[in-house]
């Protein structure tokens, strides 16, 4: 019988189990065994592992999270940690392995294929900034949830005429906190595609209530940058290289009580956007992907990624998509500047 693999990375985020699911039930119409390895590349370093079968999967499509489990660990940052990985393949005699992860997760995906290791690539984060995808499947339930949250922070502000600062998720992309804002009806958006100038910022909201308007609801991605420096927790690095985002927030509402006098308010969503039940969308798309990610292992066609293109589910190289991240478009955040104010 052949055996192949499974390992989610990265952060946590809704669809990962619809994927592992829809692996798992193809899998086994192919007659093939389907290992999960727990806690992302760290399963395969230690040889964690655990066996997916039906009643693994049963009832695990509507949850959040990760039956598997995730980290951030890098095997190419662990001593003998890429040796362990190949040795993990051997002694469980994997056909193929299924890396379900963002750029990072990926990435290391991508290096250990040209080691000749037989792999094949799901594309999920929740910032949708993954290249050669249209969509990753987490976003969408992520942009439900900061609209929600957007739409209730309305009516606080408008009941206490105050300015509220909502920092959303979004290290080097701003798509929630674009989208989110939109569809929310933020006065203004800030992500950090585009350096923030705090005078111009104020000098909106000023308008705005000179003009009748006694709220305003600024949506700021938190990896959004003052004068090409990011705002940042803490400076210590994980295996991948990120600092801890986040502060932008506080820093923002500051600056905009001081110099506009609005009393204002932070509210910092975290980690709230990524739990939770994934939406029909998030399901369908983990579902297709998971689906994919198996027929090309059929077809051995390895080094390859899952990609959702228009409504069609193709492949193209995990080379070219981890190459360089895919972030907001000038034009589209011009076209949100339309609401701004």
């Amino acid at each position: 019988m052949q055996t192949i693999g499974i390992l989610t990375g990265g952060g946590d985020c809704p669809g990962l189990n619809p994927v592992i699911r829809a692996v798992v039930k193809k899998s086994h119409l192919e007659g093939w065994e389907v290992i999960g390895f727990r806690n992302g590349w760290k399963g395969l370093i230690e040889n964690d592992r655990m066996l997916l079968d039906a009643k693994s999967v049963s009832g695990i499509l509507p949850k959040g999270g990760t039956i598997l489990g995730t980290s951030r660990t890098n095997p190419y940052k662990k001593e003998g940690g890429v040796e362990k990985v190949k040795q993990a393949f051997e002694a469980n005699n994997l056909h193929a392995l299924v890396a379900v992860g963002g750029e990072d997760t990926l990435g290391v995906a991508s290096r250990l294929y040209s080691e000749g290791l037989r792999l094949v690539g799901v594309p999920k984060t929740i910032d949708n900034d993954l290249s050669c995808t249209d969509y990753t499947f987490g976003f969408d339930t992520a942009l439900n949830i900061a609209m929600e949250c957007i739409d209730r922070l309305h009516t606080t502000a408008e009941s206490h005429n105050r300015v509220i600062v909502v920092e959303i998720m979004g290290r080097h992309a701003g798509w929630i906190a674009l989208q989110a804002g939109l569809a929310g009806g933020a006065d203004i958006i800030l992500i950090p595609e585009f350096p923030i100038d705090l005078d111009e910022v104020c000098a909106l909201i000023k308008k705005r209530h000179q003009r009748g308007k006694t709220f305003s609801i600024v949506a700021v991605a938190e990896g959004a940058r003052l004068a090409n420096q990011d705002v940042v927790q803490d400076v210590k690095l994980d295996e991948f290289g990120h600092v801890k985002l986040g502060g932008i927030g506080n820093v923002i509402g500051k600056c905009i009580e001081e110099k506009t006098g609005y009393e204002t308010r932070v509210t910092v969503l975290g980690h709230i956007q990524r739990g939770g039940s994934p939406t029909a969308f998030d399901r369908i798309l983990g579902t297709r992907f998971g689906v994919k990610a198996v027929e090309l292992v059929k077809e051995g066609k390895f080094g390859e990624m899952v990609s959702l293109q228009g409504n069609a589910i193709v492949s193209v190289p995990l080379s070219k998509a981890v190459g360089a991240l895919k972030l907001v478009p000038k034009e589209m955040y011009e076209m949100s500047k339309v609401f701004f104010g």
